[in-house]
């Protein structure tokens, strides 16, 4: 186990005369043991971020340490750290047995005695025992995974490192792989940087996320407080899903005025927007307030597009002056297309982003409860 700092990473690739720079200035630190989840659209650099750790790619500027030794210039079998790829990246005429010993075999002077136990553990803490003789093209995907995993298990590294490692399972498998690949790094305690463009597997594996967005580090932090408190409008539009509902409104003598409404502020959140002109008002589906009845005050009048039943939930997509919005509800049984409704946004569940940067103004005040685990 160890600690790992990325310290302003930069990375730039050539195209032609132009530079693209993947990366750009990421500074991050995690600690012994922590699962980090490193998110965001693709193409934003996570990837990149992951191979520059692991060896695979240069670093242009700034300095990877793991524990206090910085790795820059160090060959990857030499990092002591483990990587499970994408697609597994098993060979195909050897057994999966022999696949998770290959790594130790060529990498360390352990005897073969030893590279047996250690194989035999895993696979049994893998329950994949059974499985050791059998090629890869004999497994399912979730054995293949479970096998790839295992052969980065049984390097005992400081570091894993995970790129997207379940994208290629399908949705059911892909649930109870979550769950089992988070118990099973709690029981190591080793430090994890994971990969996803998934934010419901950041949501609930990581110890804290990192969001990324055209390779600029956007916001590190749990999961909750990157829910709950978005750095900017990026990030609160990323996490949650459905979507945040963002608003353009102008700000006039202490209200939130738009061509459908008028939100009066306390005269708190009032002074917050001293000097901003425009700005968004952003909202989650789940805080709004819906009714069909005649609304009070800082209620929107919206006709019902859409009403998607879940079960346990209903998304009813409403219009607010020719542009859609989401509202979740617990029964929405009683709503159809073309119906008008009244939506109320409560002021201490409302975002505020400055119009122009996109950075948080006002967040809403629910409280976090930070020693409460974050998975769901």
């Amino acid at each position: 186990m160890a600690q790992l700092a990325l310290d302003n990473l930069v990375k730039t690739f050539s195209d032609g005369s132009d530079e693209v720079v993947a990366v750009d200035t990421v500074d991050m630190s995690l600690n012994d043991g922590e699962f980090l989840v490193l998110v965001g659209p693709s193409g934003c650099g996570k990837s990149t971020t992951l191979r520059m750790v692991a060896g695979l790619e240069t670093v242009t500027e700034g300095d990877i340490l793991i524990g206090d030794e910085s790795v820059i210039g160090t060959e990857p079998r030499d990092r002591d750290i483990a990587m499970v790829f994408q697609n597994y990246a098993l060979y195909p005429h050897m057994t999966a047995k022999e696949n998770m010993s290959f790594g130790l075999k060529m990498t360390t002077d352990l005897d073969t005695e030893t590279i047996e136990q250690r194989v035999t553990e895993t696979a049994e803490m893998m329950g994949i025992e059974d499985l050791l003789d059998d090629p890869p093209k004999e497994l399912s995907g979730g054995q293949q995974q479970r096998v790839a995993l295992g052969r980065a298990i049984v390097r005992d590294p400081a570091v894993f490192l995970m790129d997207e490692p379940l994208s290629n399972l399908d949705a059911k498998l892909r649930t109870k792989m979550r769950t089992e690949l988070k118990s099973l790094q709690n029981e190591l305690d080793v430090t994890t940087i994971y990969v996803t463009h998934d934010q419901t597997e950041a949501m609930t594996m990581g110890d804290r996320i990192a969001i990324l967005d055209d390779g600029v580090l956007q916001q590190v932090g749990t999961p909750l407080e990157c829910y709950h408190r978005p750095a900017n409008r990026f990030v609160a539009g990323f996490i949650g899903s459905p979507s945040m509902n963002f608003i353009p409104a102008a700000v006039e003598d202490g209200s939130l005025v738009h061509r459908e409404f008028t939100y009066a502020l306390s005269a708190e959140t009032a002074a917050q927007l001293d000097g901003y002109e425009e700005v968004i008002l952003g909202v989650r589906p789940e805080d709004i307030q819906l009714s069909t009845a005649t609304g009070p005050e800082q209620t929107v009048t919206a006709t019902v597009d859409v009403v998607e039943p879940l079960g346990d939930l209903f998304h009813v997509y409403v219009t607010i002056d020719g542009q859609q919005y989401t509202v979740t509800v617990e029964d929405g049984s009683n709503l159809g297309n073309g119906v008008t409704v009244g939506l109320r946004f409560p002021e201490d569940a409302i975002h505020l982003f400055d119009a122009d940067s996109g950075t948080a103004i006002k967040n809403n005040e629910t409280e976090i409860d930070e020693e409460s685990p974050v998975a769901a």
